[in-house]
């Protein structure tokens, strides 16, 4: 098979589908790889890294998308790229289709087959290549909420880890699942006072048993989520629906009640967010200000750790690329049901329940497009 790795272009994003060790384990099995030059220059991973592992290099996205036959990225197509697109090729990239119908239409009309990281499943019921990304993302929320708490960042001028004398930051952490353990682990780590939210008691037992009086349990019903959040310094938005959009568990009169200078931390913003007042930014603007609360709503976290990132990805997405490059994306799809789950958009038709429930459209399961 020719797999392509195009430069990926969205704002700040320094991210590469493959690394060097990924295309000759590729190139090992008799597959070509085009890798468009400078794809992963800004991390370290220069094109003559590339090259002698065995890859061909391409200097336009335009090559790279006209030749392959599967494409690899990291962040969801941008409308230029989903131009690019055929009914032949396949498309293994993150989507996060839920929020964005204008994305989701341009797939289906490129006839591509296209496959989500993030709903890409495993045996025992977790989210593969979505985990490595929220890891780093749940990790970076703390190192982002604490900068952006300092004044001359727009922040009420508290040190999350407090001093002697002077009581640390209170962070709430609205959910429990990778993105919000991995910022729990953080914020203990680094002295804040932490509480978590979540509606699985299972894992807040197995939060509290870890860290016991450290931090401070709660069942995520409306009223206590409420009060909460209404005293919080630093509030990070860590819920999760797979392949669907994220429920608003913070409204707008909830953010008029906070803190003056508190700062908000939307990690959900991917899947639409789950603040009311949550809008995507960027890394080059990545702030604003609504009832003089800071929101931090960054929509690629990761890509500020890009090097760190693209190899904790490529170690999660490598083996699903092989199969797909091997096996064809027909018998991959037909033969493994957890990539099969992360089939969204399939020759023109919507193949994601979730993304039809967000927004109201009609879809065929995979199972019963393929007709497994």
């Amino acid at each position: 098979m020719i797999v392509g790795v195009p430069q990926e272009v969205k704002n700040n994003e320094f991210r590469v589908g493959l690394t060097p060790g990924n295309v000759k384990g590729l190139c090992k099995q008799g597959h070509s790889v085009l890798v468009q030059r400078g794809a992963g220059e800004q991390i370290g991973l220069t094109d003559e890294s590339y090259r002698l592992a065995g890859a061909t290099l391409i200097n336009s996205a335009a090559e790279v998308f006209a030749k392959a036959e599967m494409i690899v990225k990291v962040k969801e197509p941008q409308p230029q790229e989903c131009a690019m697109l055929r009914e032949d090729q396949i498309l293994f990239t993150y989507l996060h289709l839920a929020p964005d119908p204008t994305q989701t239409k341009a797939l289906m009309s490129s006839g591509a087959t296209c496959i989500a990281y993030e709903t890409v499943t495993s045996g025992l019921g977790g989210l593969p290549l979505l985990a490595p990304m929220s890891e780093v993302a749940g990790r970076m929320s703390i190192q982002a909420a604490a900068s952006h708490l300092e004044k001359t960042h727009g922040g009420l001028g508290i040190l999350m880890a407090g001093v002697p004398g002077v009581a640390p930051a209170k962070v709430v952490i609205l959910g429990a699942g990778v993105v919000g353990r991995n910022a729990l682990q953080m914020a203990v780590g680094i002295g804040a006072e932490v509480c978590i939210f979540d509606r699985d008691i299972d894992r807040l037992r197995q939060i509290d048993m870890l860290y016991g009086n450290r931090v401070r349990t709660f069942y995520a019903d409306p009223l206590s989520v409420e009060l909460e959040v209404c005293e919080a310094d630093v509030v990070i938005g860590a819920v999760l629906l797979p392949g669907g959009a994220a429920p608003k568990l913070v409204t707008r009169e909830m953010v008029r009640k906070m803190k003056v200078g508190a700062v908000v931390v939307d990690v959900a913003i991917d899947q639409g967010g789950c603040f009311e007042t949550s809008r995507p930014t960027t890394h080059t603007d990545p702030t604003f200000t609504v009832d003089g609360v800071l929101h931090y709503c960054v929509a690629n976290m990761p890509g500020a750790v890009a090097r760190t990132s693209t190899f904790a990805l490529t170690n999660a997405t490598y083996p699903y690329i092989e199969a797909l490059a091997n096996k064809g994306g027909l018998i991959a799809l037909l033969n493994d049901p957890h990539l099969r789950n992360g089939l969204s958009v399939h020759r023109g038709i919507l193949t994601s329940e979730p993304v039809a429930i967000a927004q109201k459209k009609d879809f065929v399961s995979a199972e019963e497009l393929l007709a497994v």
